[in-house]
């Protein structure tokens, strides 16, 4: 029986499975980044000292769950989209985009409410918590709104073992898939 192994071949399948286990190890470097992250932002809510507002991405991602404060001078537009009240419920959270002083611009979420419709707000002085995506949670609503749930680390997702397991398996299907492949052409390569 001639079991001959198609070279060209198994060095692609070797090097596919080779690629996805070294796509699992990644995740899994990715899987230690984001529970450190997590932990640093878990760390960064226990401080009560406030941050001053962020300026640029790197200064934001360093003030993330930290308290900060911004005077919005002037309102440039409030948007709604889904928002969870303090107490779980499902509605509406508004957003103003805000025009800072000296320039720039920032966002605070106002509130939460259970209709779409906007509140009427001409800004001012805002504080609260830095939420990821640069949003100033605010810690008191806006009349006739009710507070929003407080940004939680934990709920920033973190699926990349389930990831790794996943590439890890992808690895070890594909040689199983080569192996029976090459199993079946040399039992019909067999002589009868």
């Amino acid at each position: 029986m001639d079991r001959r192994i198609p070279v060209l071949a198994t060095l692609l399948v070797v090097a596919a499975a080779a690629t996805m286990v070294a796509l699992g190890v990644w995740q899994l470097q990715r899987l230690q980044w984001k529970n450190a992250l997590v932990a640093r932002y878990a760390q960064a809510q226990t401080m009560s000292a406030s941050v001053p507002w962020p300026r640029d991405p790197a200064a934001l991602e360093q003030s993330l769950f930290r308290w900060s404060e911004f005077d919005c001078q002037r309102v440039l537009g409030i948007r709604s989209g889904s928002g969870t009240s303090i107490t779980g419920d499902k509605g509406w959270r508004h957003i103003a985009k805000c025009a800072l002083p000296g320039g720039g611009e920032a966002e605070v979420a106002l509130g939460y409410s259970r209709e779409p419709l906007p509140p009427t707000w001409q800004g001012g002085k805002v504080s609260g918590v830095i939420a990821p995506g640069g949003v100033l949670m605010a810690a008191k609503p806006v009349p006739p709104l009710t507070p929003l749930a407080p940004p939680d680390p934990n709920d920033i997702p973190n699926n990349h073992l389930a990831y790794a397991v996943q590439w890890f398996i992808f690895a070890l299907t594909a040689l199983m898939i080569y192996t029976l492949a090459l199993r079946k052409k040399w039992r019909q390569d067999a002589p009868r």
